[in-house]
């Protein structure tokens, strides 16, 4: 099978990047290493391409309604020029995708979906349309930089009019960015490390690239692969679907019952078994953790009790380059989901102690 490209897909090889297939596309894991440019993310800024990301309009005057039914958040309280963390409840408790919603226009909804799941989504959204809400996938007419780290809004304003202090976590405005207009800007991320997402047409694409790394130049920017993308956000604390998140899981158990409201009038997939799951608690929670002794956690490998009991699964785990420990998050049943909890990983039939922790994981000085 052909992969599929990004705008910037030729710009990635002519950098001499690692290239591997990501949800059908051919994307960058790493330009150097995933240390180095982990750390030019916490430290300064860095520029992800994130083209392969689904976009989908939701338009007309069932567009809210449609947006109630489908997703667990409430979002007749997003404002227009806002964004809101949401996820697709499927019928069996699961979750369909995590998504952003953007309050776009009155009557006009952008979601932002996951690269593999951008068709399991359509179909969901268009089977679950039964109220007429007109639906569009712009998936493929949409490119998409996350431009992330301390430094990146300065690079950003050399680049716009728009005055970028004026935009808070989670709100987003349309303006021009170098010469480039109408373009989204959006205060979200993926990293922790603060910045920048920008969306815009592709046959822009280069204009833009071109434009922040020239601008970026005196503050060391650098273009960063999908291998720091996921550290960054491990450290963050963030989960990722397919891994940490999936049709089985549902957001109690992860953790994201501050995205599923319960309001009067909103009616969404599975609600009322979301909502006995959070009255009467969840057989399993996830959890993030630090490892106390040396190792690496990673996805499948048992989390086990003192006695070696079978107590629940690493999701994700990795080596944190800032804190140079392993860090990873995991399902767990709930009487080892507590903070400071002593947890252990089984790494091929040794017992490695970790400890139930809060992200963010990451000190940079």
């Amino acid at each position: 099978m052909e992969l599929k490209q990004t705008p910037f897909t030729a710009t990635h090889i002519a950098l001499g990047a690692k290239m591997h297939e990501f949800a059908g596309y051919n994307m960058p894991i790493q330009y150097t290493s995933i240390i180095e440019e982990h750390l030019t993310v916490c430290k300064g800024v860095g520029v992800f391409d994130v083209s392969h990301m689904g976009e989908f309009w939701v338009k007309g005057p069932k567009a809210l309604d449609f947006l109630q039914s489908v997703t667990s958040n409430n979002v007749a309280a997003l404002p227009v020029g806002k964004a809101q963390y949401s996820c697709f409840p499927n019928e069996e408790g699961g979750i369909v995708d995590d998504i952003i919603v953007y309050h776009y226009e009155p009557e006009k909804y952008l979601l932002v979906v996951n690269a593999a799941n951008i068709d399991k989504d359509w179909a969901w959204c268009n089977s679950h349309n039964s109220i007429g809400a007109e639906l569009e996938n712009s998936s493929d007419r949409m490119a998409q930089l996350a431009i992330q780290g301390p430094k990146a809004k300065e690079v950003i304003q050399k680049l716009t009019a728009v005055n970028l202090d004026e935009i808070p976590y989670y709100a987003f405005t349309v303006g021009e960015v170098a010469g480039v207009k109408d373009v989204i800007i959006s205060a979200t991320g993926y990293t922790g490390a603060g910045g920048f997402e920008l969306y815009f047409y592709p046959e822009h694409a280069m204009t833009i690239w071109n434009a922040l790394f020239e601008a970026g130049a005196p503050e060391g920017i650098k273009p960063i692969g999908l291998g720091a993308r996921d550290t960054l956000r491990l450290e963050a604390g963030f989960c990722l679907y397919g891994n940490d998140l999936n049709d089985t899981t549902s957001p109690i158990e992860a953790g994201l019952g501050w995205i599923t409201k319960f309001v009067d009038g909103k009616n969404f997939t599975n609600r009322a078994a979301l909502e006995k799951q959070k009255a009467e608690g969840v057989t399993r929670k996830l959890i993030h953790f630090k490892m106390v002794d040396r190792g690496i956690p990673r996805e499948h490998y048992d989390l086990v009790d003192a006695e070696g009991n079978v107590i629940g699964c690493v999701t994700s785990g990795t080596m944190s380059p800032t804190l140079k420990i392993g860090i990873g998050m995991g399902y767990v049943k709930p009487a080892f989901a507590k903070l400071d909890t002593e947890i252990f990983i089984d790494v091929r039939g040794r017992k490695l102690k970790a400890v139930v922790a809060k992200p963010p994981f990451r000190s940079v000085e």
